[in-house]
């Protein structure tokens, strides 16, 4: 008797404690490959979550029963299940065809939900670059809160002035490779394929760890559409008209100038191969006298899986582009703002108008493995080829090539601490007439740890950069001010911080350094362009700078729609910043007269250098929000945003102060207030949307643009034009479109609906009212 109670005390208290320490286990597959999921998450009904292993295997410690769990997973639609037993569940979730617009990779060079980043970010989805007909991608861009484009180059919260088309503080990636021309160090904004981009992620603030030189001010990340199992052509036809200004006098035509755009793009594939390419076509009569676009380009995307663990894979991406140029550089004055100066003829000496012809060439191989332990191993490179030609050939001035190279491996251990460590190189061969023949060298090794809690995110990464040009001293060279000692690598750092404070709400900060080295266009270029005169500056310094900021999300949903409200306050800091600076040079080999006492003497002497002039303290705070889905029957989307921003010149010389047109410390080319606003309702087949930008008074600019050269004015009726309009630009464009049966979309888009008069830099005046028509096919 007293062993059989013994007994019975034994089991029921096995039988305890089994409960007790009972677990749910399970896996969480692709429904499509049956392949395991990675890093999904399950949250209980009783509060515990985990996430699965490489295997899609997880472990749910929980002793009540029944218990329910919900799945989900970047790029997978969610679910649920009750869970009544102890028994193992599969739960297969199903891949959504396309990417969420609220997961983003650049940030990380990983995938990531956007809340979850510790930077501020902003989204431009592909349905926003389709619906408002953009010429080129970097009127794209230029909706991004707190972004602004001025003339091919962007100024992210301020960060960037005006540079004269060369040189670029933002870096732009293309799939996570830079593509910034090696001999201008610009960004060739016409050359990327619109139609085939999934979305835009704009990064705002130093991102120099992870992407080396040049994004100092922040990044513009392009990514692809990858082809899917299903048959996907696109063919969009677009053409439109610009209308007559307000002001008769700047009228030049006596037909109205047109525009026309075509694309078509192709893209397929299985599970383990896969091939996309897209043409484009454009023919582009300008609203400014003279200026004309002719440009015809091919970009394509493959890849392929070997091996049936598809663990390897290899891809391509490529992409050729030509085009015919006619640039607009300066007005005749300001009442014939859309007429050159100097005339029509891009050939005659004093025509302000440059005509080139050029190509670009890109092939990107790359190569990723994930190994069995988690590991991601990710090998990019690229061969980037641009040529500088002129009204005859696609090669007269310059040809330049880049070579670069990426090695990265990642993995995440313990599932709450994820390490990178990769090296990258960057080489360029410049040879040209302007700049001379150069060659550089970019080598780095970067390295970054995020440690991944439920609630907490923690990011620090480090890098060491290494430039040099030519046979002289490294420009990366860094000095330990304590130790008196110098070594050939520049440092970068970056830390931030995530932290959710409740379920919807996140909080943020982050600070990092940057550097960007000069280009050959700002150490070498020695020209006339316009019958302006560019002097060398081979002693050229890089530019130095960190940004700082601190930023509240709120996420909000309202039935079927959700978006976020965004704060944040930001500090940045820059020196040495490049700018192209007027003065006297004395450049004897190119005096055209050799007479002292005759003005044209002087003359060639006197024209533009880049130096490092600037040093700037930039501060602000930024209100953002984004939307998507359903409120009943009518889809509504929005994007909006507004940037105040205070930045200041920390350079006290009173002789480089005399160059500011303004007696303030106000930077030059930048504004204190951007204002961004798109919204867009659908109901049925039927859309319509409506955005406006503002953005204040450019308040300091080169006093010699105004002020002019030796009592001879530059810009004729530019000082008495900007004193006519101290109202900053406000611009309003509305569209309307219509969805046929599935497959077939016509638009009609207005462009300045308003028909303002507004100017992105001095005497460079924007486009009238224009309107646009457009055709979409899509097969899905």
């Amino acid at each position: 008797m007293f062993r059989t109670s013994n007994l019975l005390l034994f089991l029921l208290c096995l039988s305890k404690s089994i409960i007790t320490d009972a677990q749910i286990s399970g896996s969480i597959l692709d429904a499509t490959t049956g392949e395991p999921i990675f890093n999904a998450r399950i949250d209980a009904s009783d509060g515990s979550q985990v996430r699965t292993d490489y295997n899609g295997f997880f472990n749910l410690p929980s002793s009540t029963s029944p218990i329910r769990i919900v799945c989900s997973a970047l790029n997978y639609h969610a679910d649920s299940i009750n869970v009544t037993s102890n028994l193992p569940v599969v739960i297969r979730l199903s891949p959504i065809t396309q990417i969420l617009e609220n997961v983003i990779v650049s940030a990380n060079r990983r995938q990531q939900e956007i809340q979850d980043v510790q930077v501020s970010m902003t989204l431009i989805p592909s349905k926003l670059i389709r619906d408002k007909g953009f010429l080129d991608l970097e009127e794209a861009v230029g909706q991004a809160p707190g972004v602004f484009t001025m003339e091919g180059q962007v100024s992210i919260r301020g960060g960037g002035g005006y540079a004269y088309g060369v040189g670029s503080r933002t870096q732009l990636l293309m799939d996570g490779i830079p593509l910034v021309s090696p001999d201008r160090g610009d960004v060739k904004w016409n050359t990327l394929p619109l139609q085939n981009i999934a979305d835009i992620e704009v990064i705002k603030g130093a991102s120099s760890v992870l992407y080396g030189s040049g994004a100092l001010n922040g990044v513009i990340a392009l990514r692809t559409k990858e082809p899917t199992t299903k048959l996907k052509t696109d063919v969009k036809i677009q053409s439109g008209v610009y209308d007559n200004p307000k002001r008769k006098s700047l009228r030049w035509w006596t037909r109205n100038p047109t525009f026309h755009m075509i694309d078509y793009s192709l893209g397929k594939g299985t599970e383990r191969i896969g091939n996309s390419f897209s043409i484009h076509g454009a023919r582009i009569e300008g609203y400014r006298s003279g200026e004309e676009e002719t440009r015809a380009r091919l970009n394509g995307h493959l890849f392929f899986k070997p091996f049936k663990d598809k663990n390897h894979k290899f891809g391509m991406n490529y992409g050729a582009h030509y085009e015919d140029v006619t640039s607009f550089i300066l007005w005749e004055s300001d009442s014939l703002a859309y007429s050159p100066q100097g005339g029509t003829n891009p050939v005659e000496a004093n025509s302000s108008l440059t005509r080139q012809k050029s190509i670009r060439i890109n092939i990107d191989p790359n190569y990723k493995f994930k190994t069995t332990n988690g590991g991601i191993h990710d090998f990019n490179t690229r061969y980037y080829l641009v040529t500088t030609g002129n009204e005859s050939n696609i090669y007269d001035a310059a040809i330049a090539q880049l070579f670069y190279t990426d090695y990265r491996y990642s993995k995440l251990v313990r599932r709450r601490h994820r390490f990178t460590i990769g090296a990258s190189n960057s080489s360029s061969i410049v040879e040209s007439y302007v700049f001379g023949s150069h060659f550089s060298i970019n080598p780095s090794l970067y390295s970054q740890y995020e440690f991944e809690n439920d609630k907490l995110d923690i990011t620090g990464g480090f890098r060491f950069e290494y430039f040099r040009q030519d046979s002289e001293q490294p420009d990366s060279r860094f000095t330990f001010f304590k130790k008196n000692m110098t070594i050939p690598f520049y440092p970068i750092g970056r830390v931030g911080i995530h932290y959710q404070v409740a379920r919807a709400t996140h909080l943020r900060s982050s600070i990092g350094n940057g550097i960007r080295f000069p280009s050959v266009a700002e150490r070498f270029a020695f020209t006339s362009n316009g019958g302006v005169i560019i002097f060398p500056n081979p002693q050229l310094k890089p530019e130095l700078g960190w940004t700082s900021e601190i930023g509240l999300s709120q996420f909000f949903q309202v039935s079927k729609w959700k978006g976020n409200v965004d704060i944040a306050v930001f500090l940045n800091q820059y020196s040495n910043m490049i700018e192209f600076t007027f003065g006297i040079y004395n450049p004897d080999s190119i005096a055209l007269s050799t007479d002292p006492n005759e003005l044209g003497y002087i003359y060639n002497w006197a024209g533009f250098q880049a130096k490092n002039a600037e040093k700037a303290l930039i501060r602000g705070f930024e209100v953002s929000s984004s939307s998507k889905g359903n409120i009943g029957k009518v889809e509504l989307n929005s994007l909006i945003g507004y940037t105040y921003m205070k930045p200041e010149s920390r350079n006290e010389d009173p002789v480089y102060l005399s160059t500011f047109s303004d007696s303030s410390n106000f930077l030059k080319y930048r504004f204190g207030h951007l204002l961004k606003f798109d919204l867009s309702l659908t109901y049925k087949a039927v859309s319509f949307g409506f955005s406006c930008r503002y953005n204040s008074y450019m308040r300091n600019i080169d006093a010699l643009f105004e002020d002019g050269v030796f009592g001879v004015e530059i810009l004729p009726g530019l000082k008495d034009y900007r004193l006519n309009n101290q109202n900053g630009d406000f611009v309003v464009d509305t569209r309307v479109a219509v969805k046929i049966k599935a497959k077939y979309i016509i638009s009609f888009i207005v462009n300045n609906l308003l028909n303002n008069e507004y100017s992105s830099r001095p005497a460079l005046i924007q486009p009238p009212r224009n309107y646009s028509l457009s055709f979409v096919y899509e097969l899905n």
